[in-house]
Parts: C-alpha cells; sequence; structure tokens
C-alpha cells in the first residue's frame, strides 16, 4: 500500500503532546531534586552527554576510562541526554554537576539563573551539523513544508528558524507560520524522513548523514558554510557554578581527563572514531562505516569553545523569539583548561571578552 503522507497540521497535533510530555519531565525532574539527592555525593562528579558524534570527547573519554582515570578516587557518573534543554534543566536543578551541551541551551542555562547558575568550562566540538533535506525541496519552495530540530530552543533549532527568517520565512514557536518546524528526536526525525513524514531536517552529526546515506537527502546547508572561517561551537563544556567553586580539583581533573582524549584524537583519529563508533554501539547502536567517515570528517574536536560564536548564537535566538537578550559577561571561566593548556605547551583558549580566561 502507498505510504499516506500526513499533513503538517496533523503530524503538529501528533508531536505537541509529545513535545509537553517531554517538557513536563524535564520540569519535574527540577521539582523532585533538593537536598543530599540534588547535590550528590561530596566525592563524585555526575556528568551529562549526548550519544552522537559530535560529544566525541566524552564519548571516548569515559568508555576507554580515561575520565575516571583522570578523576582518581572521584566517582565518575554518567548519564546520556537527547538534546541540550534537557540536560540544562538536569544541570539547574543539581540532578548533575556538568554536561556537554550546544550553545543555545547553555545561554538560556545562564540567563535563567541571571548569569549565577552555569560557566562554560572548556570547548569541546565545532562544525558538524547541517540541513538536510529531500530531493525535490530548493530554497525557492520552502514554503508549507516540515522540518524537524532535535528539540525547541536547541542550537540546530535556533540555527533552522533564524536562516528562514533570513530568508523571509516565518516559522513560529507557536502557531502557524510559512514553514512548520516539529522539535523532534534526532533517531524519529530519521524515520520520519524515510516515510515522507518529513521534508527535512537541521541536525547534528552523525544524524545528518545519516539523513543523506540511509535517508537518501540532500544538503541544503552545510552550516559551517554560514560562519567566519568555517568555525562556530557546536559543544562545549557547562558546570554548576557552584561544583566549580567547591570542587576545583574534581573540575581540572575532569579537563585533565578531556586534554588526554584530545591528544589521543589527535595522535590517531582513525583509531580514535573506531574507538567512539564502539561507544556509540554500547549506549544505542554503532554507526554505519560510510556513515561515520561522513560524519567524523565533517566536524572538528576541539578545547577552544570558539567564544566569538557565542554572542552571534544569542542574538539569533532573541531575533526568531527563542530567548530574550541577557549580557553573557562571565558566561565562561577558562582559568583551568589555560592552566593546563600553558603546561602543555598548547595555545591558550580565549573567552572573547565575555569571562575568565
Amino acid at each position: 500500500m502507498k505510504h499516506q503522507r500526513q499533513s503538517p497540521k496533523t503530524l503538529i497535533k501528533r508531536f505537541l503532546a509529545v513535545a509537553v510530555a517531554c517538557a513536563a519531565a524535564a520540569f519535574g525532574l527540577a521539582a523532585c531534586s533538593s537536598g543530599s539527592n540534588a547535590s550528590g555525593s561530596s566525592n563524585e562528579l555526575r556528568l551529562g552527554y549526548f550519544p552522537n558524534i559530535t560529544h566525541a570527547l566524552p564519548l571516548l573519554g569515559v568508555s576507554n576510562g580515561e575520565y575516571q582515570k583522570a578523576l582518581g578516587d572521584t566517582k565518575l557518573t554518567t548519564q546520556t541526554f537527547n538534546a541540550g534543554p534537557s540536560a540544562v534543566e538536569a544541570v539547574l536543578s543539581g540532578a548533575i554537576d556538568a554536561s556537554y551541551i550546544g550553545p543555545n541551551p547553555a545561554i538560556n542555562a545562564y540567563a535563567k539563573s541571571n548569569g549565577s547558575a552555569v560557566r562554560i568550562i572548556s570547548g569541546a566540538t565545532s562544525r558538524g551539523a547541517q540541513f538536510i533535506v529531500n530531493k525535490d525541496v530548493t530554497e525557492n519552495n520552502l514554503k508549507g513544508k516540515t522540518f524537524a530540530t532535535p528539540q525547541l530552543g536547541n542550537t540546530q533549532d535556533v540555527a533552522l528558524r533564524y536562516w528562514l527568517k533570513e530568508k523571509g520565512l516565518s516559522a513560529p514557536a507557536q502557531g502557524q507560520g510559512d514553514v512548520n518546524i516539529l522539535p523532534t528526536e534526532n533517531a524519529q526525525s530519521l524515520e520520519l524522513f524515510k516515510k515522507g513524514d518529513i521534508d527535512g531536517a537541521w541536525v547534528p552529526e552523525p544524524w545528518a548523514s545519516r539523513l543523506v546515506i540511509e535517508g537518501g537527502g540532500k544538503v541544503l546547508v552545510n552550516e559551517p558554510d554560514l560562519w567566519p572561517n568555517g568555525e562556530f561551537v557546536t559543544t562545549h563544556l557547562l558546570v554548576s557554578t557552584e561544583y566549580l567553586e567547591n570542587n576545583p580539583d574534581k573540575v581540572k581533573a575532569l579537563l585533565q581527563g578531556e586534554l588526554a582524549v584530545l591528544n589521543q584524537i589527535e595522535s590517531d583519529p582513525k583509531a580514535s572514531r573506531e574507538a567512539v563508533n564502539k561507544a556509540l554501539d554500547d549506549l544505542t547502536k554503532p554507526l554505519p562505516p560510510q556513515v561515520l567517515e561522513r560524519a567524523w570528517d565533517n566536524l572538528k574536536v576541539t578545547l577552544d569553545p570558539i567564544a566569538s560564536s557565542l554572542k552571534t548564537d544569542q542574538e539569533h535566538a532573541v531575533a526568531v523569539g527563542i530567548a530574550d537578550d541577557v549580557d553573557l559577561k562571565g558566561i565562561y571561566d577558562l582559568r583551568i583548561l589555560n592552566g593546563l593548556l600553558k603546561d602543555a605547551g598548547k595555545k591558550p583558549v580565549s573567552a572573547g571578552g565575555l569571562g575568565q580566561e
């Protein structure tokens, strides 16, 4: 039987219920965390990250034990997330101490707490995001189309909404616009794309490569093409300010583990790529060789948080009505990282005037 394409209106109703449930779960996490459970063990570091290749550093560092080795007697506890807003709620609620996360959710966390609750202490990945569409979609026929992003307010969600705005097309977070955007888990976006229920998705790797190779899609926008020198922050490391102030030694140890993993990746990219894929296999499932190679080549693992791109991310989020304007001065604390880089004979990274370095 030929598959019946559902209307965007029907899809929006269906996914609205899912989005509301996910939001309720996230805020429920914040409401339920308190007391000793919220603060965790005094000799523990609770770390969040995502099971996708843009989080190569924690994927490799957790799986090969390098992070735990650096932390020594401090217990490393991990939790995985699908997208930034849910990870932010976990940090703000005290459910975890730190998380690898994208720029826009980090900005939202900083803004929610009036600049007090979180600090960005390291970069992790640059690049590695694309807008993949079906073969019939062009920049000239976007009206009425339905596209997915990982989660409302996450980095790719803002990128797509802003890009459409620049094209003169509306895509409001609420209500109907020229283009429909469905915040959807990445795995589900791939299945919907294969079925023809959505016309494309702006997603991070490896999902961009999966939509191309497994879904038969094409690249409409390679996000690095939109940024100076092709560099923009995709993932960085966010930590609770309270945890950073109370446990600078543990934070330093985590960053030492991160630096060790980066050295492994730089010294043997191919072996590291395969090890990251094995870590993905343990969490979800491995990437097919062709997808793995394409996705890995599209991103750059780096400890530089590329602070210069953060203000631009914020301006884009404000422009599309996802966030309020906020003063970002103070969001970075790169002192521990730069101390380690100096000791290793490497160049320091910049906070771009938005914090300590």
